[in-house]
């Protein structure tokens, strides 16, 4: 059975979290106080709810406890954020997902019992940064404080050439997660895979060796 979200607060990162859900095949509910937010999004997602979610009972009354994941998407209302995180903990809701504008609202959150904390806006930042210092790095999603993912196009020195030929795991502290062939995906590529010069590779590994890689 496919997990289920709900999806709190529904502006400009809240929606887009919710319709790329959705648009994987997910049971999405999103909630929000304004109208329009919920009339807006109510054809892209699985149920959009116009609610006033500050108290416990208004969650009860949605269900949420039964959703596998809840992301508190409220917009700077770092004190709605902050309650409503602790309520959803207090109700029993299995992983909370909570977007932070600061550092100490993320700390505060972190207290109260956030499962995971995002912060978009710096998180984009470091994106973007990346994306712009390093021409073969078409993607960067930073998973802790020292690893990453990035999508990165084949060096032209590895086109051509094997998983194995390249072995980037022992030349380079990086792991090929998957190769995009065009619209086709490699998954667990074997190591005989073969490197095209259109492939993107996507890898994991820690941040200093990515870099290193992605200077090649």
């Amino acid at each position: 059975m496919k997990r289920q979200f709900a999806v709190i607060g529904l502006g400009r990162f809240g929606s887009s979290v919710a319709i790329t859900l959705a648009d994987m095949g997910y049971e999405v509910m999103g909630v929000d106080k304004n109208e329009e937010l919920v009339e807006a999004i109510k054809e892209s997602i699985t149920y959009a709810v116009c609610a006033d979610i500050h108290d416990e009972k208004t969650l009860e009354s949605l269900g949420i406890r039964n959703f596998d994941v809840v992301v508190v998407a409220i917009g700077d209302d770092i004190q709605a954020s902050i309650l409503v995180t602790l309520i959803l903990k207090e109700m029993g809701v299995e992983h909370v997902v909570v977007k932070a504008v600061n550092e100490i609202h993320g700390k505060v959150l972190e207290r109260v019992g956030a499962d995971k904390i995002v912060f978009p806006e710096r998180d984009m930042g470091i994106r973007l940064a990346h994306y712009m210092a390093r021409a073969n790095i078409l993607d960067f999603i930073e998973i802790s404080e020292e690893y990453s993912l990035i999508e990165a196009r084949v060096p032209a020195k590895m086109v051509d050439k094997t998983l194995k030929d390249i072995d980037l795991r022992s030349k380079y502290g990086v792991s090929v997660l998957a190769i995009k062939k065009g619209h086709q995906v490699v998954v667990s590529p074997p190591a005989e895979q073969r490197l095209g010069p259109n492939d993107i590779l996507i890898l994991v590994g820690g941040n200093r060796e990515l870099d290193r890689f992605s200077r090649l």
